[in-house]
């Protein structure tokens, strides 16, 4: 199983587009978030929205759902096929009511089913995505009152999708047998509503020796050295997970 990022960069920034991950194992490619500027990186990549098998979206902010609309759009009058959509049960309303309808709402099409084959996630519950590979949603601490979910594959990747630090959390899959960590990181100090690069440098050795940094902002270049024993994931890169 393969992770190539889309981009690497947080909300604001204008160097390594928004942080989304194509996971790729045996010809199966699941999208993990779809944010604003993901179509145009898709297409630097020398992919379609036709390419990928399915989408699962962690939280609805805008650089990891931005992308959506143009998907459902392409999807539905340039490839004539509805695609498939992973999704916490909790986010489906809120997706389509908050953020989709003003864009896809017309006559004949005016509810979320219309444009998406959407398959329910229950967190915290184990669910076949293909043959080969299994997600659990984990409800992990973001902005208060929103929910936003990170992403355990296989019960040996995990993937936070932008979260507070939790070094409980970190350790407890670890010693649950997860063996390699990307994890969304704010450089400067203080960081409110990601887990901060101080922070994660207060996690044990073996934890930090299997942990890639990604979510990062457009100073990344600055702290090249300086993330003690995480490395830096780069955009456009396949890692073997």
């Amino acid at each position: 199983m393969n992770i190539r990022m889309v981009g690497t960069g947080n909300a604001f920034s204008k160097k390594y587009d928004n942080n989304n991950a194509l996971i790729e194992h045996e010809g199966f490619r699941l999208l993990i978030d779809c944010g604003i500027t993901l179509p145009k990186s898709l297409h630097d990549l020398g992919l379609t929205f036709a390419d990928l098998d399915a989408v699962l979206i962690s939280h609805i902010h805008g650089d990891h759902v931005g992308g959506l609309e143009e998907l459902a759009f392409q999807m539905m009058f340039k490839y004539k096929r509805k695609p498939i959509l992973y999704i916490a049960e909790s986010l489906i309303k809120p997706l389509w009511e908050q953020t989709l309808r003003g864009g896809l709402l017309q006559d004949g099409l005016d509810t979320i089913d219309h444009y998406f084959d959407v398959r329910p996630i229950v967190p915290e519950q184990e669910t076949h995505i293909s043959s080969e590979l299994t997600v659990q949603l984990l409800p992990t601490k973001h902005i208060p009152n929103k929910p936003s979910f990170s992403i355990l594959l296989n019960r040996r990747f995990f993937y936070s999708a932008d979260m507070r630090f939790d070094g409980e959390l970190l350790r407890r899959l670890v010693d649950q047998g997860v063996e390699t960590i990307f994890h969304d990181c704010q450089l400067e100090s203080p960081a409110i509503v990601h887990a901060g690069l101080d922070e994660l440098l207060t996690l044990p050795e073996n934890i930090q020796q299997r942990t890639w940094l990604m979510h990062y902002g457009d100073t990344m270049e600055d702290y090249r050295g300086r993330t003690g024993l995480m490395r830096i994931v780069e955009r456009y890169i396949s890692y073997s997970i």
